[in-house]
């Protein structure tokens, strides 16, 4: 049975719901019968009306931030070497804090910010291993290296532990 547009729509919205992790859009594509362009063009959709939908590195996530990141949230700016890169992340989540997104200030494009959701070992090593085998250019290199996380922790205990480590690392930036 196929859904119509408004169907489906409604029918992913359910469905990224009930997900405890991020959905690709190749899987989105298989559980509905349609193309990853109709899924894109869907999420797109759901988007315009306000739907929280993020794209991560490996999915989409329907975000609810009260309910994902209690705690405390802040930005930091960081400036490391692409080496450093899962050194950052893991000073990070193993102190139970997550990494919600990078983001640069571009002199042309002004802000640019891409989605994350790095909350654990495992996220930061899949991140890492993608970063490697793709070989793309991170944002951080627009930059000469510097650019900014939006960091979630349980307390702000865990935010100073987490700031402490980065800075001991020289990873971070003035903020």
């Amino acid at each position: 049975m196929t859904l119509d547009g408004n169907a489906r729509r409604t029918a992913i919205l359910v469905f990224l719901e009930r997900q405890t992790g991020p959905v690709s859009g190749s899987e989105l594509s298989r559980q509905f019968g349609v193309s990853r362009q109709v899924i894109v063009q869907d999420i797109a959709l759901l988007r315009a009306e306000n739907r929280n939908i993020l794209s991560t590195n490996k999915g989409y996530v329907l975000f609810h931030p009260q309910e994902k990141h209690a705690g405390y949230t802040t930005v930091i700016s960081v400036k490391h070497t692409a080496e450093q890169v899962l050194d950052e992340m893991l000073s990070i989540v193993e102190y139970g804090g997550s990494m919600l997104d990078v983001f640069i200030d571009h002199d042309l494009y002004g802000q640019i910010r891409a989605n994350l959701v790095i909350n654990d070992v495992d996220d930061a090593a899949e991140f890492c291993h993608k970063l490697a085998r793709n070989g793309s250019p991170t944002l951080k290199e627009l930059t000469e290296g510097c650019h900014y996380h939006t960091i979630s922790a349980p307390s702000e205990k865990v935010l100073n532990l987490i700031r402490r480590e980065l800075q001991e690392k020289g990873i971070l930036g003035e903020e």
